[in-house]
């Protein structure tokens, strides 16, 4: 595991399917659910749109959710 360069966070990186590029994730797994509000990153990864919230036991599986969302200085590393 990696660390975020700006907060210190700990990170897995997962590469996308498409482009194939690694993607910085939270090192937490979580649940999610249908739905399109949110968007994971599958352990084999597909990002997907889902629903972070829904009920205990019901869920469609388990992702990453991309540090960039969760990063307090993820402006810092965003394309201008």
């Amino acid at each position: 595991m990696s660390r975020c360069k700006a907060c210190g966070a700990e990170l897995t990186w997962i590469k996308t399917k498409i482009g194939g590029k690694p993607m910085p994730c939270d090192a937490q797994p979580v649940a999610y659910w249908p739905g399109k509000k949110d968007k994971i990153v599958t352990p084999n990864g597909e990002v997907i749109s889902c629903s972070l919230t829904g009920d205990p036991g019901k869920e469609t599986g388990i992702g990453y959710v991309t540090h960039f969302a969760t990063c307090p200085e993820a402006n810092k590393f965003r394309k201008k």
